[in-house]
């Protein structure tokens, strides 16, 4: 697949870049800072592109089999609520401009419900600091809900996804919708190796098209 990967220099972006170049995919990888990009590979382009820009990122898209945004401003921005419903938005209308059809979007766990009417984001434990960004990705779930141009697909994380659960590629998860997946432990937890091996699998076979779903172990 000729594959757009919108902030391939993340924390999460960077293990799908490893994951779609492992398969042989060609990739462009959108990036606002190209020397954070790390990996090297002929079937990889890295191109500097302000996601904010909607016309250049539209034309940057163009002739893409999908698009893949694990955009994130930053979570010691301290506008990362507004900058990545912005961010998000000019993304997805990018994608519409571009004539790409397919998109998936990285999004949060907080919007996760863990009780009838519950999400996460609500518990007394949520952490304050992921409080914001959060809030942003719940936020734009719903807008991307209300999208019927695109065949889109909104990926949630394991409630424990972070640098300190990955470094393990087990190849393995199991998959929900709009619940967390819990362990025998009653643990939700992935890798970002497995997280890249599960949005790769939906990019190459779809099966959530028009909705979220989630993934753990």
């Amino acid at each position: 697949m000729r594959i757009a990967l919108i902030g391939a220099s993340g924390f999460v972006g960077s293990a799908i870049l490893k994951e779609a170049l492992d398969r042989g995919h060609e990739v462009k990888a959108i990036v606002r800072t190209p020397e954070n990009v790390r990996q090297e590979s002929g079937k990889l382009t890295v191109l500097k592109t302000d996601v904010m820009d909607t016309a250049a990122l539209a034309d940057v898209l163009k002739d893409s089999d999908a698009v893949i945004s694990a955009y994130n401003p930053g979570w010691s921005n301290p506008d990362i609520y507004d900058d990545f419903l912005k961010g998000s938005q000019s993304i997805q209308e990018a994608v519409k401009r571009s004539g790409v059809k397919r998109l998936i979007v990285v999004g949060g766990a907080g919007s996760l419900f863990i009780a009838p009417g519950v999400q996460l984001i609500d518990t007394p434990e949520f952490p304050a600091d992921w409080k914001a960004g959060a809030s942003a990705a719940r936020d734009y779930l719903q807008i991307i809900q209300k999208e019927d141009e695109l065949d889109w697909t909104f990926l949630s994380p394991a409630i424990e996804m972070h640098p300190g659960t990955s470094g393990v590629r087990k190849g393995v998860y199991r998959s929900g919708l709009d619940n967390p997946v819990f362990d025998e432990l009653n643990r939700s937890i992935i890798s970002v190796e497995d997280i890249s091996v599960a949005l790769l699998d939906e990019a190459e076979d779809p099966e959530h098209i028009g909705r979220r779903f989630t993934v753990a172990y």
